[in-house]
């Protein structure tokens, strides 16, 4: 905007706004600060003082903007007196004038912008224009690329058939080229035969090897295909078969040639380690029936396979100077000493091979084939003796069990050397097949072999204890022959210890076959085979341990017998008799306590087979259907001898008990126990001497059997011997007359036998004992009560009947009468 005078009036103001007021960062407080500041000067600068002074001085500022003094009345009062705003009119014309310059402003840009629409309309109306030319020029351009591009295929694809055609042209003219060559080195192995003197310088050429080798090759495959059509040969001579015979001769002859040349020269290199040599004559005799000769050369000239000490060496290290001398243990040792160190020379071996041979698989899978078939199963066969089963090595020897460790403990070792040589590599080579047949003749027999080594030490351990009894019988000679007798009874008593060593055998057994056998089938006929013998050795063991003490058990019996006596003997006889007596009846408590030692080790020993099968063996036999429940069928019918023999030594221990008892019954019980005098003294409560006697003696033997036996077993025995024991002592009643006062100490010794018998847990005899003190009571009541005493039982009446006949007064009481009619009605 333009300056103006100062001046000048407010009406004759020429205000002029221009354009570029407008442009750029437009303010409206910027357009009227520069409109009004011409005309307002005094007003900026009063206003900038009233901003420096405002509160300064005790002034004031009016509403009008001035400020006045708070101490001048008079020019306050002059002040309202004059105009408040005297440039007011002159700013009305000035913006009346600005508006109108503005509309004029507007009027002119409408303008403008009108023409710029315009002329933008008809540039954008030719830019289209143009923009539809050059999309149709685009068009016919892509046109002519895509026929340039067609014509630029096909002109390739005609070029890329007559390469090919070229290709195949040269190929021909190469092989054509080949072809002449081949037929003139033909024609000059042709010439005679076994002459190879005439030969061109290429096959006499040391440089030139590997080429004339390939050559020799090609032409000997020709003239041998040429043979074998019987196509007549293009060599052109009438005798065309003849001369390809004649050809084919010489190439081998010469071939045989080159290849032992090259082989030297290989040999030469080799001992010099020259690896470079060795590797360029192993990759031209690979074309030599591909490179198996150099191979086998190469396996065969190992030190390992040609020196004679190193077997001895091997054999020195595993068996011993000595082969008596070896032991499992030293041949483990020997063989991982021995197969660490042939894993060792064939990993050197390997890294040799990698770095000569171009086809080193092939190289270590004849290594490790010649390996395990020479110098493994010459010391195999060193080591591995097997026996005769006609005739096995004795025990004090080693027996059928040190072949088995041993055959155990190479076959395991030699598996580990399988292992590592597939590890270390043997090519194609089924190194675990070739492993396992080594052992085939050995594990062939192997069921049989074992089985008779589980025989082998079954027998020597019998014959073991055998020697042990006998001794102990002959030391102990001296103190007494039943004493010793008895001594070496004890020693062939059944041994838990010994059991557990036939598991143990047994184990072991089963540790082999877990080795041996691969399949689930053949490992569960194995086991079955080898645990059948275990639950035969068991069972012919305690069978035979349960019948020596049954032995006892008879002679007690017999000895018993023996010292019957009559009545009428002199008292002499009758002292050596009871005091024979006596020691039968020791000899009887002594086998009755071996038995239930035996019957008790019988269980145990039972017990620790059948947690040997379910722990170790059910779980082989699994997997095959029917071994499992087969083989428990067995041991069900091996332990059934055992059990007959233990049923028919507790059968003579309730004989040699009830013996013993009868015994003391017979010489304790006295009439007067039950018939005492009437003498006015009160009646003795105490259970008779015969009573206790035998009360003690049944608690004392009858430990062994409390002990020894458990289950069902226990509570038939005791059943049994209750019921025994309440027969034996109605029979021995009825020997004696009873009093009432006889009758109550009757009724004291049923209580103390009663309560005894309680210890059986036998409800049936605690029954019967329980009757009997009911019986007692015929001996107590008067007779005129015995009518009423069986109302609630009248299951007794026929032993109270009986009962009622011992009674004192039986015939005194005329008891039969009365009784007679009572029974009947």
């Amino acid at each position: 905007m333009k300056e103006r005078s100062k001046s000048s009036s407010a009406s004759n103001l020429s205000l002029i706004l221009d354009i570029e007021d407008f442009k750029g960062d437009f303010s409206f407080d910027a357009l009227f600060g520069n409109l009004v500041n011409e005309l307002l000067p005094s007003f900026q600068e009063e206003e900038a003082d009233s901003a420096d002074g405002h509160g300064i001085g005790g002034t004031d500022a009016l509403p009008n903007g001035h400020i006045r003094g708070s101490s001048d009345a008079t020019k306050f009062a002059q002040g309202l007196s004059a105009p408040l705003f005297p440039e007011v009119d002159a700013l009305l014309s000035l913006f009346k004038d600005s508006f109108r310059e503005l509309v004029d402003l507007r009027k002119q840009i409408d303008g403008r912008l009108y023409n710029l629409k315009k002329e933008v309309s008809t540039q954008d109306a030719k830019h289209r224009k143009t923009l539809m030319e050059l999309e149709k020029g685009v068009d016919g351009l892509f046109d002519s690329f895509a026929r340039l591009d067609s014509r630029i295929s096909s002109v390739g694809q005609t070029a890329a058939k007559i390469g090919d055609h070229l290709q195949s042209a040269d190929a021909q003219r190469e092989t054509a080229s080949q072809t002449i060559e081949l037929i003139k080195y033909l024609m000059e192995f042709n010439s005679s035969p076994g002459d190879l003197m005439e030969l061109s310088p290429l096959f006499s050429d040391d440089s030139r090897v590997a080429e004339a080798a390939s050559i020799a090759q090609k032409l000997r495959s020709f003239a041998e295909e040429d043979i074998a059509r019987g196509v007549p040969s293009v060599v052109g001579s009438a005798s065309a078969s003849r001369g390809l015979e004649v050809a084919v001769a010489n190439l081998q002859e010469y071939c045989n040639e080159l290849e032992n040349r090259l082989l030297s020269r290989f040999d030469a290199a080799s001992q010099r380690r020259e690896l470079s040599t060795m590797s360029e004559c192993a990759k031209i005799l690979s074309q030599f029936n591909r490179g198996t000769s150099a191979m086998q050369h190469y396996v065969a000239t190992r030190p390992m396979f040609i020196d004679v000490e190193v077997m001895n060496s091997d054999t020195r290290l595993v068996i011993g100077e000595q082969s008596s001398q070896a032991s499992p243990s030293n041949v483990a040792r020997g063989l991982s000493m021995l197969y660490k160190e042939i894993t060792d020379v064939v990993r050197k071996e390997a890294a040799t091979i990698m770095a000569v041979f171009p086809s080193p698989n092939d190289v270590m899978s004849i290594l490790v084939q010649r390996v395990l078939e020479q110098r493994v199963t010459a010391l195999l066969d060193k080591l591995l003796v097997k026996p005769s089963l006609v005739s096995p090595p004795p025990v004090e020897e080693g027996g059928l069990l040190l072949y088995l460790r041993m055959l155990a403990v190479a076959y395991e070792k030699t598996q580990e050397l399988a292992r590592d040589l597939r590890a270390v590599g043997c090519g194609d080579l089924d190194v675990e097949g070739l492993t396992e047949s080594l052992f085939s003749a050995h594990k062939d027999e192997y069921p049989e072999l074992e089985q008779a080594s589980l025989r082998q030490l079954y027998q020597a351990k019998l014959e073991e204890l055998r020697a042990e009894s006998q001794k102990v019988s002959e030391s102990s000679g001296t103190i007494g022959r039943s004493k010793g007798a008895a001594v070496a009874s004890s020693h062939q008593q059944i041994s838990v210890a010994v059991v557990t060593e036939f598991v143990r055998w047994n184990e072991e057994a089963i540790s082999r076959c877990t080795l041996f056998s691969s399949q689930p089938a053949t490992l569960a006929a194995n086991v079955k085979a080898v645990f059948t013998c275990l639950l035969d050795q068991v069972s012919q063991y305690i069978t035979d341990g349960l019948e020596r003490a049954r032995d006892s058990l008879t002679e007690a019996s017999a000895l018993r017998e023996r010292f019957v006596i009559g009545t009428s003997v002199s008292r002499r006889v009758a002292a050596a008799a009871a005091s024979a007596a006596e020691a039968a009846a020791a000899a009887g408590e002594s086998s009755f306590r071996s038995f239930m030692v035996a019957i008790q080790r019988c269980g145990s020993s039972v017990a620790i087979v059948q947690q040997y099968f379910a722990n170790s063996i059910s779980r082989l036999l699994l997997p095959v259907d029917g071994a499992h429940a087969a083989s428990c069928e067995e041991m069900a019918t091996a332990m059934s001898s055992a059990e007959g023999a233990a049923y028919k030594g507790l059968q003579q221990c309730i004989e040699t008990v009830m013996a013993e008892v009868e015994r003391l019954l017979s010489a304790e019980q006295k009439p007067t126990d039950y018939r005492s005098p009437d003498d006015g003294m009160a009646p003795d409560h105490r259970p008779t001497t015969a009573c206790t006697r035998v009360v003690a003696y049944l608690s004392r033997v009858l430990e062994a059997a409390f002990t020894a036996l458990e289950g069902l077993n226990k509570q038939a025995f005791l059943t049994e011997l209750g019921n025994r024991l309440h027969k034996g002592l109605l029979n021995h009643w009825q020997k004696f007359t009873f009093n009432p006062s006889g009758g109550l100490r009757l009724k004291r010794d049923i209580t103390e036998y009663g309560e005894f018998v309680r210890s059986f847990n036998a409800p049936t005899v605690d029954e019967k004992f329980e009757l009997l003190g009911i019986l007692a009571n015929v001996f107590i009541v008067a007779p005129e009560s015995l009518s009423t005493l069986f109302e609630g039982t009248p299951s007794i009446r026929k032993d109270a009947q009986r009962f009622i006949q011992l009674r004192e007064d039986y015939k005194s009481a005329k008891l039969a009468s009365k009784l007679s009619s009572l029974w009947s009605s």
